[in-house]
Parts: structure tokens; C-alpha cells; sequence
């Protein structure tokens, strides 16, 4: 049996810590895949900066499950030199916070371009990542994002099977691949699951690529999460509301005192939360 751990976009609910953490602690969530804070993307954010935001972590008990960055979200044709800087400052930061990954991307492609044209260097560029966090004990993690390079279940595989490194890893995320036009279950699973080390969790439909909330979309979450558990999966589900109005959307509000938290982030968390976790509580019970 597999062990899943929460964690969450906490700047999904609030752009500041201290908010993000209040409302974390209501569903007894202690980690964060830390992407904006206090006002700014956490690789923005100076070494100083990043140690005072470790020292509030600490205090309140909260962990960083991975740093949600942005690194490999620019065009393949962007100079790829202060990015390179960028990433290494990164490497940096996950250290200051004692978390063992990077959540990273494969470069956005030129629109209506063939990928196949900027294989070798989205490959030339991830292995100067590899080499330039050589020594660190991080894992590098791939997200399957819409419009780069590893945006489909095949193109990701390549990816991973040509780095064949032991740090260079999958995060599955199955709204992205669903507004991709990518099957989740069974095909893009179970290309990727041997890679699979991180999942982010958000669903989504093929009818108009909007997200709603785990369970409610195309995704295929539950078969996912169920094979995973019963494959031995120990990791983080990372909560990632991306949500708006939805079919639906007025009856889950009504789930676990929803309808009495403020209009925005709070809310919309909580119906993600409250999704993820009867998925989950159903797998465990099976």
C-alpha cells in the first residue's frame, strides 16, 4: 500500500505566507510547493529573503515539498544563459528550505513548430541543469505543461529515457495532458509511471480545457491515484485549484462549511481539498 501526503499551492489561496499557513493548518496540510510568496515568485526572492521565509516556516511547523519554479518556462529560442543563472540561484534557495525537488518545465516551443526541431537543445539544456545541480541531492522533477517541449505522455518518456538520470524525474499532471488531448488513463499513466515521483492535483475536461475540481473532469484522477496507491506510491499530491466557475460548482460549496469562507482563494482551495481528499479517503478504504 502507497502513502500520500498532502501538499498545496498555497499562493492559490493568498499571496502571503502568513495567510497561506493559517489557512493550510485548517485541513491539517504542513507542506507547500512553494511557488508565490509574500507577494513575489519565490525565485525572485534573495538568499536573505529566502532564510527569513525558512525561519517562518519553521516557527509555524510548515515544510516545503518541493519549489514550484519556473525554470524552463521561457521560449527554446530565449537566451538561456540568465536562466541557467536563474536555476542555479534556485538550487540555492531549495537547500535554504530542505526540500529534496525542483518542479521544472521543457520550454515553450514556437507556435505552429514542430517539436521534434528543438529536441537537442531542450536535451543540451537539461543536462547543463543536471550538471550544474551535480552534488546538490536534489531531484529534478518535469511537469507536463501545455506548449513545451514534454507536453504529451510521449515526448515526456523521451525526455526522461534520453537524460536517464536518477535526479531528472516526473511530476504527472493530469489536467494538463486532458488540455492537451492526451488520454491520462490508461495510456499517458502508464507510459510516464515508472518516472512518476510527484503529482499535482487538478483535473480538467476535453470539451472546453477547463479545470474543475479532482474526480469532476476527464482526468481519470481516481485510477490514477488508486493504481499508485496500490503500486506502493509514497509521495506528495500537490493541490492545485486553478479553479473558476464550474457545472457543480454550487454543490460542493456546500461541503465541510465551504459556503462560509470569503469568495476567492479560501474557498476555491477548499472545494480542491475537499475533492482530493474523498477521492483519497475512498482508495484507502478499498
Amino acid at each position: 500500500m502507497g502513502k500520500f501526503i498532502f501538499s498545496a499551492f498555497a499562493d492559490e489561496i493568498d499571496p502571503m505566507l502568513s495567510v497561506q499557513m493559517d489557512e493550510l493548518d485548517r485541513y491539517g496540510i504542513k507542506y507547500i510547493e512553494m511557488r508565490g510568496v509574500n507577494g513575489k515568485n519565490l525565485v525572485q526572492h534573495s538568499l536573505e529573503e529566502v532564510k527569513e521565509i525558512k525561519k517562518q516556516l519553521d516557527e509555524r511547523g510548515f515544510k516545503v515539498s518541493a519549489v514550484g519554479s519556473p525554470i524552463g518556462k521561457i521560449k527554446i529560442t530565449d537566451d538561456f544563459g540568465p536562466h541557467l543563472d536563474l536555476f542555479r540561484h534556485t538550487v540555492e534557495i531549495a537547500k535554504i528550505l530542505e526540500t529534496k525537488y525542483i518542479r521544472m518545465f521543457s520550454f515553450f516551443i514556437p507556435e505552429g513548430e514542430d517539436p521534434a526541431k528543438y529536441r537537442d537543445e531542450v536535451l543540451e539544456r537539461w543536462q547543463k541543469f543536471i550538471e550544474a545541480s551535480e552534488g546538490s541531492g536534489l531531484i529534478l522533477v518535469h511537469e507536463n505543461e501545455k506548449d513545451i517541449y514534454g507536453d504529451t505522455a510521449k515526448r515526456c518518456l523521451d525526455l526522461l529515457q534520453t537524460l536517464n538520470c536518477d535526479r531528472v524525474r516526473a511530476v504527472f499532471d493530469p489536467a494538463n495532458f486532458v488540455q492537451c488531448g492526451e488520454v491520462t488513463w490508461p495510456d499517458a499513466y502508464n507510459l510516464l509511471k515508472d518516472y512518476i515521483e510527484y503529482v499535482h492535483v487538478k483535473d480538467a475536461v476535453y470539451s472546453d480545457k477547463s479545470v474543475v475540481p479532482a474526480g469532476h473532469g476527464d482526468g481519470r484522477i481516481y485510477e490514477i491515484l488508486k493504481d499508485l496507491y496500490d503500486s506502493g506510491f509514497e509521495g506528495f499530491l500537490s493541490i492545485e485549484p486553478h479553479l473558476g466557475n464550474f457545472v457543480g460548482f454550487a454543490t460542493l460549496e456546500n461541503n465541510k462549511d465551504i459556503s462560509k469562507l470569503p469568495e476567492g482563494g479560501p474557498r476555491l482551495f477548499a472545494v480542491a481539498e475537499n475533492a482530493l481528499r474523498k477521492l483519497v479517503e475512498s482508495i484507502e478504504k478499498c
